[in-house]
């Protein structure tokens, strides 16, 4: 059974750092993309950044390029996103999510992580 498990959101000052976690568990990614999306109160959820578990291709939205980070520990099959200068705009629930190269659809979705920043 495939688990992914986010922890590391909270309540921070505009400004400030913030990096989620994302565990993986039960089967291995070695073909497969991890994502971090997010769904502010009122919105539509939106692709926040893309890595490929094996390789490293890195794709980030326009709206948090320079400011954020998506990497992975292959070793811990974890998957983080160090969130830099946070604004209150970037406030939400953080998910991470994986699919399968081929897929055109995420096929896997974390429960999420709330992210607040105050302004």
């Amino acid at each position: 059974q495939v688990q992914l498990v986010e922890s590391g959101g909270g309540l921070v000052q505009a400004g400030g750092s913030l990096k989620l976690s994302c565990v993986t568990s039960g089967r291995t990614f070695s073909n497969w993309y991890l994502a971090w999306f997010r769904q502010a109160p009122g919105k539509e959820r939106e692709f926040v950044a893309t890595i490929q578990w094996i390789g490293g291709r890195l794709y980030y939205a326009d709206s948090v390029k320079g400011r954020f980070t998506i990497s992975t520990d292959n070793a811990k099959n974890t998957l983080y996103l160090q969130m830099n200068n946070l604004k209150p705009e970037d406030t939400a629930v953080y998910y991470c999510a994986a699919r399968y190269y081929a897929s055109g659809s995420y096929d896997y979705w974390g429960q999420g992580t709330q992210v607040t920043v105050s302004s």
